[in-house]
C-alpha cells in the first residue's frame, strides 16, 4: 500500500497550477523545475479528505465510477494548499503542495495500486 508522507511544513512550492479541462489534468510546475500532469480522476479517488482516507489506513475507501470526473474550481488555501471542487461535487480535500508533489512523482505506482484496489473491491472506473 502506498501512503503519502504526512509532515508539517512544506518542502515544495508550485510556481504555476493550471487546469487542462479538455484532458482533465491538473498541471503543476514546482520551484525545483519539476512539472507534473495529474489526472483529475486520480486526484479525486486519492483525495486527502477524511471521506476518502478515513482516519486510519484501514478506513480508506476505494472510490469507483470516476473515469470522467473533472475539476470545477480551484481555491487557494493560505499559502500551502488548494481545495479542489470536482464535478461530482466532492470538495472536502485540502491538497497541500507536498501532497501534489508526492502525487505527481508517484502517480504511476499510485494508479497501479488504485486499479488493484478497484478490482479487489469489484468496482469499475466507469459510472
Amino acid at each position: 500500500m502506498i501512503e503519502a508522507k504526512r509532515q508539517f511544513g512544506q518542502s515544495h512550492t508550485p510556481t504555476e497550477i493550471r487546469l487542462n479541462k479538455e484532458e482533465k489534468l491538473l498541471e503543476v510546475d514546482f520551484n525545483d523545475g519539476k512539472s507534473f500532469k495529474i489526472s483529475c480522476e486520480l486526484l479525486r479517488v486519492e483525495s486527502p479528505s477524511a471521506e476518502v482516507q478515513g482516519h486510519s489506513p484501514e478506513q480508506k475507501k476505494v472510490v469507483g465510477s470516476r473515469r470522467h470526473v473533472s475539476i470545477m474550481k480551484i481555491t487557494a488555501v493560505g499559502n500551502y494548499a488548494v481545495a479542489l471542487k470536482f464535478d461530482d461535487l466532492h470538495d472536502s480535500g485540502i491538497y497541500t503542495w507536498d501532497f501534489l508533489y508526492y502525487m505527481g512523482e508517484n502517480q504511476d505506482a499510485i494508479w497501479a495500486n488504485y486499479l488493484e484496489e478497484l478490482a479487489a473491491a469489484g468496482l469499475s472506473r466507469d459510472p
